[in-house]
């Protein structure tokens, strides 16, 4: 066993395969749609005839969801190898820096989404005190947001995964 290892146990093959970095990458498309799926059966039904109550899905609904969704965007957008690149490497000074403060934006916008869904939970639904069908509006976009922010996880690991017939080229 080499000694430069920190664990004692070796790293799994499958880590490294491109079946998994598939895999996730797939997981990450079936969260989002999963989360997506939850607010626009909250907002389709809200405005059905189904829907008794007053209370409907508005744009400030949405407001978080977009939040998340440019987030995940912002996040994806950006390699790991640029979160330590050197000015050598690069063309341009403090590529790192700039990559961490995209970064720092990107997260601090699903923050702020989940953050939204939660005071438009609590603001919008919890404290007029409506019974569940209307409260399941709020609900269905905690649950969405909360889904996108977890996909944009899953796909920022799994997209950024060493793979075995990648080269890395370095001077």
């Amino acid at each position: 066993m080499s000694s430069d290892r920190l664990w004692r146990f070796p790293k799994p093959e499958w880590v490294n395969s491109a079946t998994t970095r598939t895999a996730g990458v797939y997981v990450a498309g079936a969260l989002f749609s999963l989360g997506f799926f939850f607010f626009i059966d909250a907002a389709t039904f809200s405005h059905s005839a189904k829907n008794g109550g007053e209370v409907h899905i508005k744009f400030v609904d949405w407001i978080p969801g977009i939040c998340s969704a440019l987030g995940m965007l912002v996040i994806n957008s950006i390699e790991k190898t640029r979160l330590s690149a050197d000015s050598f490497s690069y063309s341009g000074s403090g590529v790192a820096l700039k990559a961490r403060l995209v970064l720092f934006l990107g997260f601090a916008l699903m923050a702020g989404g989940l953050a939204g869904s939660v005071t438009v939970l609590i603001l919008k639904y919890v404290v007029p005190g409506y019974p569940f069908p209307t409260l399941y509006f709020g609900v269905a976009n905690v649950i969405a947001n909360a889904l996108i922010m977890l996909s944009s996880f899953v796909l920022w690991i799994f997209q950024n995964m060493d793979e075995e017939y990648s080269y890395n080229l370095a001077l």
